[in-house]
Formats: structure tokens, C-alpha cells, sequence
């Protein structure tokens, strides 16, 4: 990709997201949702503006995923989160295994091989935490009690999908899989979240001191967001997904006093990357997959229907596995683990290569992607008012902050 040609992508990506997105929000919508829609129009369905699988657009779009559950982590409370632990444990583990056996059960309806099947089950695990994180904080939602309940189900149904994803690819391979290696594979991604957290709170603050008495311009700023990176990373070499990583960073910068500082310096630089993403995953969409017309490709769209049904309810079904001691709207917890997003395109992708898939069965996993990801925000919408700025905890205004050099300026605080 050319620079010109970056340039026409991103102006397409910008005017798409503000303008579909205030569209979405006029009509009672998620502005996510007309993000999406509005990558179907200027992307592969479309005017062809934008290539989702360019590397580059791709590498950004990462980055805004990246950035966005950093700036979640930071306004999540870790002790609400643990506090409804057991919930999110209870809602992960029955979302990861309702779907999977929907999904090798569609696949041996129509006599799939077995490894194809099992296959078609695990695409069906994840959720997409990035999508359903973005729809709740538009609608003021995130600190609810049903929020954290889905972010700490959703991370640990990422870590879960995760871990199947490799035994799958190490099937597919013809490598052996024992009770030893899945045990390991277990015991490396949950142990870095714990590791991350408790190490992380030890030494961030301790960082955080030493980068302002360093007077360094924009000191906190390139701290926190090497903090976030350094633990992407280290999620990454761990074996786990680089999101969890920075929502890691967010959880433990959240507990320092100068959180609100961050999450005030990070968020304008993180409203650059986290719109490419959400209109990269709509121009990704390839409405011609979906002819009915068409004898060859019928039989696939009707796996990807059948696929997309249970995928909706074997979520909503594992929502009513929520308990916490206290009520919860389990349909609402249900209803955001729909989306599959970028997880699940990851999987179809994973599958193509590995030549578990065909490109047919390809296009019944984007299909189910596609439907589960823009089917989740107007369901939210319905079920959760959206608060107004004066029920959210940080009101949009002006507010006076006193800058390192020890100047007065104005800065528009933006509404959570």
C-alpha cells in the first residue's frame, strides 16, 4: 500500500465511522453499529475504498483494539471485576461449551469430516470483548454489575478459545495432543493475567513517580502507553492474545492515582486507531458469499445460518448460567457474549490456512461472524437504556487542569 493510497483508505475509514455513526446514533442506535454498517458500504460489498486484508489497515486496526481495551481496563474496577468472578467463570465455560457442541453438531448433520467439525465448534467459542465493551460504553453502561460480568467472562472465553484454537491447529497438523500439553497450554495463559496483574500493580506506580519527577514532555502519556505495549507483548510471547495484555495495563493503572490523567492523555491519540477497526470489520463483509441463487453456494449459506443460530443461543443460554449473590440480567450478560468479531475471523482464517476449511466453509464462518457481530448492539440497545450525561459518572464539561509546566488550561474532559 502507497501513501496515497493509505490516505484515501483512511479518509474513507473517517468519514464512514462519524458519518454512519451519528446516523446510528440518531436512530436510538450504538454508533458502533453504523461504524460497522458503514465499512460494508466503502469496502469489499461496496465502493471498494478500503482493503481489509491489507497488512497495514489490518496492523492498525489491531492497534485500535489494542488501545480500546486499555482505555476499558482503566475504567474497569478490578474488585467489582473479581466480585463477580464466579459469574464470569460460570458464563465463560457454558459459553465456550454450548456453542462448541452447536457447532460439531452442524457439521455432523452434514457429515463433515471430524476435524472439520470440531473445527466449525471452536469458531463458535469466542467473543468479541472489544465490540461488546464499545456498545456498553456508549450506552453508559460499563460500570453495571452485568458489564463485568461480561468483560470477565469475555476475557476468559478469549483465553478458553485461545487454547482451543491451538489444539485444533495442532490436530490439523498431525501433532499429538496430551493431557500434559493441554494442562501446560492452560496453565501459561491464565498464569500471565495473574502474573500481569500482580506484578504490574507493584511496579507501576513506582514507574509512573519516576517518569513525572523526570519533568519528560507528555512523561505520562508515552508511560502508560509503553506499559500497555510491554504487556501486549509479553501476552503475545506468553501464548495469549495481545488484547488481554493491554487490558491487563488498564486494570493496573486504574488502581494508581493518576488514572484519570491517563485515561484523559490516551483517549483523543486511541479515537485516531479504534474507528478503523470497527469499519474494517464491516468492509471485510463479502455480501456476494450470501446468494441464494446461486446452487453452489447454497448449501454453505445454510451451514452459516445454522451455524449463526446457535451461536446467538448457545450465548443467551450461557448468560442464564450468570450468579453472583446478588440479581443479575442474565439475558443482557447472554446477549453481550454474542459477538464473534475479530476473534472469530481470526479463526476462519486460521482454518483456510490450515486447510481445515474450504472456501466455502470459509464464507458460512464470516457469515455467522458477520451476523453475530451486528446483531449484538441493537440487541444491548433494546435491553439497557442509554443513560444520559447526567446519569454517567463523568459528565462531558470543561474542566481546569493544571499542565506540567506549571501553566493553566482548558481541556474538554469527554463523556465516559
Amino acid at each position: 500500500m502507497t501513501i496515497t493510497e493509505l490516505l484515501v483508505a483512511l479518509l474513507a475509514i473517517f468519514a464512514a465511522a462519524k458519518l454512519f455513526g451519528e446516523l446510528a446514533r440518531r436512530i436510538g442506535q450504538p454508533a458502533v453499529l453504523g461504524e460497522m454498517a458503514g465499512g460494508i458500504v466503502i469496502g469489499v460489498s461496496g465502493l471498494h475504498l478500503v482493503d481489509a486484508h491489507s497488512p497495514l489497515i489490518h496492523v492498525l486496526s489491531e492497534l485500535g483494539v489494542l488501545l480500546l481495551l486499555f482505555l476499558i481496563g482503566l475504567e474497569t474496577d478490578i474488585h467489582r471485576l473479581l466480585a463477580v468472578g464466579r459469574a464470569s467463570a460460570a458464563v465463560a465455560v457454558a459459553g465456550v461449551l454450548l456453542p462448541f457442541a452447536a457447532g460439531y453438531g452442524v457439521g455432523a448433520l452434514f457429515a463433515l469430516p471430524t476435524a472439520v467439525s470440531v473445527f466449525l465448534g471452536a469458531s463458535l467459542t469466542a467473543t468479541s470483548v472489544a465490540i461488546t465493551a464499545r456498545v456498553l460504553s456508549d450506552l453508559g453502561q460499563l460500570k453495571s454489575d452485568e458489564a463485568q460480568v461480561i468483560l470477565g467472562a469475555a476475557v476468559i472465553d478469549d483465553i478458553l478459545g485461545l487454547i482451543l484454537l491451538t489444539l485444533v491447529g495442532a490436530m490439523a497438523a498431525g501433532r499429538k495432543i496430551t493431557l500434559i500439553g493441554v494442562g501446560k497450554t492452560f496453565g501459561i495463559a491464565f498464569g500471565f493475567v495473574v502474573f500481569a496483574i500482580v506484578a504490574g500493580s507493584l511496579l507501576a506506580p513506582r514507574l509512573i513517580a519516576l517518569m513525572t519527577r523526570l519533568r519528560v514532555t507528555r512523561a505520562l502519556f508515552f508511560t502508560s502507553i509503553m506499559f500497555a505495549f510491554a504487556l501486549a507483548y509479553l501476552a503475545d510471547l506468553a501464548g495469549s492474545a495481545v488484547f488481554i495484555g493491554s487490558f491487563a495495563a488498564g486494570l493496573v493503572l486504574a488502581r494508581t492515582d493518576r488514572a484519570r490523567d491517563i485515561e484523559r492523555e490516551v483517549y483523543p491519540i486511541a479515537q485516531f486507531f479504534i474507528p478503523i477497526f470497527f469499519v474494517a470489520v464491516g468492509a471485510n463483509v463479502d455480501l456476494t458469499q450470501l446468494n441464494p441463487f446461486n446452487r453452489a453456494s447454497r448449501q454453505f449459506l445454510v451451514i452459516g445460518l445454522l451455524l449463526t443460530l446457535v451461536a446467538i443461543i448457545g450465548k443467551l443460554l450461557a448468560g442464564s448460567a450468570a450468579f453472583a449473590g446478588r440479581p443479575l440480567r442474565r439475558l443482557v450478560i447472554g446477549a453481550g457474549m454474542i459477538p464473534r468479531g475479530e476473534v472469530g475471523l481470526i479463526f476462519a482464517q486460521v482454518g483456510l490456512t490450515a486447510g481445515l476449511l474450504s472456501a466455502g466453509l470459509y464464507s458460512s464462518v464470516a457469515l455467522m461472524v458477520m451476523v453475530t457481530t451486528f446483531v449484538a448492539p441493537p440487541l444491548l440497545r433494546a435491553m439497557l437504556p442509554c443513560q444520559t450525561p447526567d446519569e454517567v459518572s463523568t459528565l462531558s464539561d470543561v474542566v481546569t487542569e493544571t499542565m506540567s509546566d506549571g501553566t493553566e488550561a482548558q481541556v474538554e474532559e469527554r463523556p465516559r
